[in-house]
């Protein structure tokens, strides 16, 4: 970081914490835009190793060399947050990139979702992310690259099924066979004292018989399918499981980030534009060329004027957080970041009078490319702004039952969009767990029609 910025930089986190901004340190780095592009796709610093992140790497570079790409920061949440910042961006850039991480900082900290997350997962997922990429190339050169790139295949095409309303580290179903199994082997490795304590006299070992309880696997319909698959497949190795688990925990700490989108842009974007108006000690045209940066991450529409057919989340969040504060004052503002996540700040917020002004409308795309504008109603502008958001932008898939056989029976819930799968994909996917199930893999479902399917796969017909 240069000496005008870093000097800069320290001001104006002096102004935030006089403007009541309560977030962890932040540790700024100033890195080439190659590797910003490589943190963005990759969502952290280190991360396992898939071929995923390379087409996503593609994606991003083709988007970026059209124009449609500009990455000026990247931020993660944490004690301490850690943020990227572009060299190739100038001066007046930064500035504002380090007014708006200060957002996002006191955000995470403070937004319920963020606290949650962090609180579980811990605040520290750069390291804990760095782990894990050193746990799998130390399994890819004990078990090879192929066996750990099938286990990530299945792991990372499951990653948005996890359920965020039970613990990270909750316990395996009451009175299971496998509980009982864990029992008896720490029965059968007792500690020093429990060893002392079975030595006395009357205190003979009592030999407890396991037995396959009646209980139904899952107990009641089961939407954290990494969790399920770790825990309950039966010819998993520790490995594979471990790695299962890695996913599942950066899961959970993406969640809150994926449901939180528009809030959270929209409060750095807020408090980025309210930072620099309120730093005298910034050059005034530092200050003009800052601001016309802000004008470009929070404009509404897409390039040369044209109606832009996708929200933007900055746009959208700062028009959102500036009138909840000229209405309500920041003290609400505070409560509301705190308490709410887009569904409900979407929902609550965005008035009739507001999406009108704002100039949202829904649309229909015809297969010949025709775009027809649908008849204006503020409940289908919140479907379709929201509608990406349901169960981290997944559909609705669930653990019904674990069949005698080993046979894991998955269920779509396909009621609450009313949408059904690609079942192309579907299968794709079902083909990558039935790898690391190694038994029968069957899915319910309904096709884009609406009729009922099933997808079956290592199944025997007979």
């Amino acid at each position: 970081m240069s000496a005008s910025l870093s000097d800069y930089a320290a001001k104006i986190q002096d102004l935030a914490q006089e403007l009541s901004l309560d977030h962890f340190p932040v540790e700024f780095e100033v890195v080439p835009p190659s590797l910003m592009m490589e943190i963005a796709v990759y969502g952290l610093p280190v991360r396992m190793p898939h071929w995923s992140f390379g087409v996503r790497y593609i994606y991003q570079l083709i988007q970026h060399k059209m124009g449609h790409s500009h990455i000026f920061e990247v931020v993660f949440p944490g004690d301490p947050s850690r943020a990227y910042l572009s060299n190739t961006n100038s001066i007046q850039e930064n500035t504002l990139v380090v007014a708006h991480v200060l957002g996002h900082a006191d955000f995470s900290k403070n937004n319920m979702l963020f606290k949650r997350a962090q609180e579980q997962v811990g605040y520290h997922i750069v390291e804990q992310a760095a782990s894990h990429a050193h746990q799998i190339k130390e399994a890819i050169e004990k078990h090879g690259q192929k066996r750990v790139e099938e286990v990530l295949d299945a792991a990372l095409s499951i990653e948005q099924h996890i359920d965020d309303h039970k613990k990270l580290n909750r316990p395996l179903y009451e009175n299971s066979y496998k509980q009982q199994q864990q029992r008896q082997q720490q029965r059968d490795e007792p500690g020093k004292f429990q060893q002392r304590f079975d030595s006395l006299p009357g205190n003979e070992e009592e030999t407890i018989e396991l037995e396959q309880t009646k209980l139904t696997i899952p107990p009641h319909p089961e939407f954290d399918l990494l969790w399920f698959i770790a825990q309950y497949a039966p010819d998993m190795e520790g490995w594979e499981r471990d790695i299962f688990l890695a996913v599942r925990e950066e899961s959970f700490y993406f969640r809150p980030v994926f449901e939180c989108n528009i809030m959270n842009e929209g409060w750095a974007s807020y408090w980025h534009a309210r930072l620099l108006r309120e730093a005298s000690f910034l050059p005034d045209d530092l200050y003009v060329d800052a601001m016309k940066a802000h004008s470009d991450v929070v404009r509404p529409h897409a390039a040369d004027n044209q109606i832009a057919l996708a929200i933007n989340p900055y746009h959208l969040g700062f028009v959102l957080w500036e009138k909840i504060v000229e209405e309500h004052g920041l003290q609400k503002a505070r409560r509301i970041m705190t308490e709410e996540a887009d569904t409900g700040f979407v929902r609550n917020y965005l008035t009739p009078e507001l999406a009108d002004e704002l100039g949202f409308f829904t649309y229909t795309a015809k297969n010949n490319g025709e775009i027809k504008a649908n008849e204006w109603d503020i409940h289908q502008v919140h479907e379709a702004i929201l509608s990406p958001k349901y169960n981290f932008g997944a559909p609705i898939i669930y653990v019904s039952q674990l069949g005698i056989d080993g046979t894991l029976e998955l269920r779509h819930d396909h009621k609450i969009n009313e949408r059904g799968l690609d079942l192309e994909r579907a299968t794709k996917v079902l083909e990558y767990i039935h790898r690391i199930w190694r038994r029968p893999v069957v899915l319910y479902t309904v096709n884009k029609e609406g009729k009922d399917e099933v997808v079956k796969v290592g199944v025997t017909e007979n």
